[in-house]
């Protein structure tokens, strides 16, 4: 069963089958085997060397999966620190403020209610996925015997974070809303998910955000699905920041580290271009600054970043690699066209509060509405990310290289071909059998023929 819930950059599954408290004991025993012996290996071997964060989303199956985790946890000698339910960032912010050895939240993000699963960290908040330690606990997780363990007896302890995180994100908002000199209104959907949580306690309060509330309700399901790529998810959303003549509008997924922005003309802006403005305005105050973004994004965000003086950096799709070169370049800022945005100031991880935050600054220091400054980053046709069935991915993958043998081409991450007119990717999808296919073209025309050829190569696109 173990083999069935991890995942490439996490665990993830269906409650309570194949995902049960049984396996969340020895993923708990595993991640703190390893997370403890990384710790001894630094020579950490104080009390705060030897902790671990635990937090829990919504969901009604995350107490249990939680309460099994924890003592898994602590038979194999970690002192947990429980900070409740909260959203997966602040998981991030613990493990940075308290110092810990790694943090597990218990979420499975996006998923519907009846997935459940665990985000594994280590020190500093650093991503446990493929090729960073997860397979180490996959192997000690599937040897760990609960009947066999002499429990180590490790601590427990609640901890309650919510006011430090709330100094630590308002400190990051514009001194005008904190103060209310400069207002703001803005409709969020938290969608039933935990920002829903985020929201009343971090900026409830703040006398320069009026923030009209939809979905904060958290009953253990999701009032939508929680996934803020799917366009028909933020009909609601666009709906009511027009009714309310709102500044603009944010959409939350299920444990709020993602985020994604609509206009005040309740018009979904797409997560590149919203990363090119973010780039763009930074560069203003902070040239040659190093701009992480995954190789889906629009060219428009290069093309932003080079000629504001910045230096871009192109990676591959998926948080353990932003967050791995955000570090290696000493960069400010990353992101995804998935709306995963990565912070330096937020311990280099990705934090759907925090985004928020900078899309309030990036509005309250300008004068044209949202939707004004957000057209110039449109320039190119995209077809978004479409989905093709396969066989083999490598097969197909041949299949393409053989298509377009006479264009030069790159692998970061699956295949990229540069047409002149119009460039595509082609990658691997790390959890099924799928190709993820994006194009974009200087006109709708261009990506439309480009994208008629590669679907005679790869076949009729999956819903």
């Amino acid at each position: 069963m173990i083999g069935k819930v991890f995942k490439a950059y996490d665990v993830r599954a269906v409650y309570p089958r194949p995902l049960n408290e049984k396996i969340a004991w020895q993923v708990g025993y595993a991640s703190a085997s390893h997370l403890l012996a990384s710790a001894a290996e630094v020579g950490r071997l104080d009390p705060m060397g030897r902790s671990i964060v635990v937090g829990r989303d919504m969901r009604a199956s995350s107490a249990a999966l939680r309460d099994a985790l924890v003592e898994g946890l602590r038979d194999a000698g970690a002192r947990v620190i429980d900070v409740g339910m909260v959203d997966t960032p602040m998981v991030y912010f613990a493990i940075n403020h308290l110092d810990a050895a790694g943090g597990v939240q218990v979420t499975a993000s996006h998923n519907a209610a009846k997935y459940n699963g665990f985000k594994i960290s280590g020190r500093d908040a650093r991503p446990i996925g493929t090729g960073t330690g997860l397979e180490e606990i996959k192997r000690l997780a599937a040897m760990a015997d609960r009947q066999r363990v002499t429990p180590a007896g490790g601590g427990r302890e609640d901890r309650d974070l919510w006011n430090a995180y709330r100094d630590f994100l308002l400190a990051r908002l514009d001194p005008e809303l904190r103060s209310g000199d400069r207002r703001l209104k803005i409709v969020v959907d938290a969608a039933g998910g935990m920002a829903g949580a985020v929201f009343p306690k971090v900026f409830g309060e703040v006398p320069g955000l009026e923030i009209v509330p939809l979905e904060f309700g958290m009953s253990g399901d999701f009032a939508h699905e929680p996934n803020p790529l799917v366009d028909s998810n933020l009909d609601p959303l666009r709906a009511a920041v027009v009714d309310r003549k709102a500044d603009f509008g944010v959409y939350f997924d299920g444990d709020a580290d993602r985020c994604r922005l609509v206009d005040d003309r309740g018009t979904a802006t797409g997560c590149d271009h919203l990363f090119a403005w973010m780039a763009e305005e930074r560069l203003r105050k902070h040239k040659g600054e190093a701009f992480v973004f995954d190789l889906r994004s629009s060219r428009i965000v290069r093309e932003t970043i080079e000629r504001r003086g910045g230096r871009p950096i192109e990676c591959r799709v998926g948080h353990v690699f932003m967050k791995a070169a955000l570090r290696e370049h000493g960069a400010s800022l990353g992101g995804e066209l998935s709306g995963h945005f990565y912070f330096e100031d937020h311990f280099g991880t990705d934090s759907g509060a925090r985004t928020f935050v900078e899309i309030c600054n990036l509005v309250a220091n300008g004068s044209r509405p949202v939707s004004q400054r957000m057209s110039g980053f449109a320039k190119y046709a995209t077809t978004g990310e479409v989905n093709f069935k396969v066989e083999s991915t490598e097969d197909s993958l041949d299949a393409v290289r053989s298509e377009f043998a006479d264009v030069e081409t790159t692998g970061l991450d699956g295949v990229s071909y540069d047409l002149g007119d119009a460039w595509f990717n082609v990658r691997p999808s790390n959890t099924e059998p799928l190709l993820r296919l994006i194009v974009e073209g200087v006109d709708a025309p261009a990506r439309d023929a480009a994208f008629t050829r590669i679907k005679s190569v790869l076949g009729r696109p999956v819903a």
